[in-house]
Formats: structure tokens, C-alpha cells, sequence
């Protein structure tokens, strides 16, 4: 599963890697990919940072047309802003839903539910998440002490940016080939790989 994962080579390919035919690295794949990840117990007082990210996927059935002209999903995780352990995340959703919809939509805010969660401006509407202070109707400048906690907020909140990037690493996020059920599977199985990496 994790060089699949990792590399993205067709099930034909993989198979001869390992002595087995594509059928049995087919059996594989959809054996173990929807075994459930470990999930850590969280501290009541965690804050959690939320974030979204695009997934390019073939099947239309999930797949919509989004900001980057492809046809993605829009997939919802959250880390732990302390250790940047990956939380349990929401459903994928079509990538033209917005990061404000998709975090209710996705039931990551049931899992997040009693913590505090820092997110983008793009998650406002969202009761209980921590965004930044936006600029005044009128147009004119923030004061400083919003100034202040913003510029906090961005360097707390560029945690969840370095995760998300570490994990398009898996280059079977940046082309999803499968169906759309097995989306979150994939994305559920590639978190438990990275909290195994920080955690050891």
C-alpha cells in the first residue's frame, strides 16, 4: 500500500514489482486500504488547525470542476497544532465546494466538536473557528493589536500548509485513479503513515 500510495503506478505495475499478478495487487489495495488508522486520544484543551486541500479524481460520480480548471474533490483534514499529528477528517466532497460549505458538509466540525480550531478567512461563517481579523467595510487599516494577533494566527496556522504539502508527497493524491468510495481510505490510510512518521 505505501509504495501504491507513494508512487502511483498502475496496479499492473505494481504487481510485477512485488511477484504477484495485478489481480492479487488489486485484492490488496482494496483489502487493506479501508482498514481503519489508528486514531490518537486527544487533550480536551487541543487546538486543532483545519485545512482543505484539491484532489484531482477521474471519477465524474464525486468530481467537479474547481478552482484549478480540474476535476477534483475537496478533501477537509485537521492537525493537531502542537504536535501536527493528523486528526480524523470529513467525507471528500466535489472540489467546487467551497472550504466555508465543505467544512460542516464534510462532518469534519462533528469531529472537531468541543476543541478549538484555527482555519483560513475562507472558513468564516463556521461558528467556534478561530480566523483572522478581516479588513474593515470602509476600507480602512486594522488596528495594530489585529495586526498583531493576525501575523500570530498565519504562523500558527502555516502548520497545516507544510502537512498538506507533505503529504501530496503520495503522488496518488495528486491524480486519484479509483473510484470516489475509496478516497477516504486512501486519504485515512496516508494520515496514519504520516502520524506514524512523526510519532515513530
Amino acid at each position: 500500500m505505501a509504495v501504491y500510495w507513494r508512487t502511483n503506478l498502475t496496479l499492473r505495475q505494481v504487481g510485477p514489482l512485488f511477484g504477484i499478478s495485478h489481480a492479487a495487487a488489486h485484492r490488496v489495495v482494496d483489502t487493506l486500504g479501508p482498514l481503519p488508522a489508528p486514531v490518537r486520544r486527544r487533550r480536551p484543551e487541543q487546538v486543532c488547525i483545519a485545512g482543505g486541500t484539491l484532489v484531482p479524481l477521474r471519477d465524474r460520480r464525486l468530481a467537479a470542476r474547481s478552482k484549478n480548471y480540474r476535476y477534483s474533490a475537496n478533501v477537509q483534514i485537521a492537525i493537531d497544532a502542537d504536535t501536527r499529528l493528523v486528526v480524523p477528517g470529513g467525507e471528500p466532497l466535489p472540489g467546487n465546494a467551497g472550504d466555508c460549505q465543505a467544512y460542516p458538509a464534510s462532518g469534519i466540525n462533528r469531529a472537531l466538536a468541543g476543541r478549538h480550531v484555527m482555519a483560513d478567512g475562507a472558513y468564516q461563517g463556521n461558528p467556534g473557528v478561530i480566523i483572522p481579523y478581516r479588513q474593515p467595510r470602509d476600507g480602512g487599516p486594522l488596528p495594530t493589536w489585529q495586526e498583531d494577533l493576525n501575523r500570530v494566527h498565519r504562523s500558527v496556522r502555516a502548520r497545516i500548509e507544510h502537512v498538506l504539502a507533505r503529504r501530496k508527497t503520495r503522488k496518488i493524491l495528486r491524480n486519484h485513479r479509483r473510484r470516489a468510495g475509496t478516497l477516504h481510505d486512501t486519504v485515512a490510510g496516508i494520515a496514519c503513515l504520516h502520524n506514524l512518521a512523526l510519532a515513530g
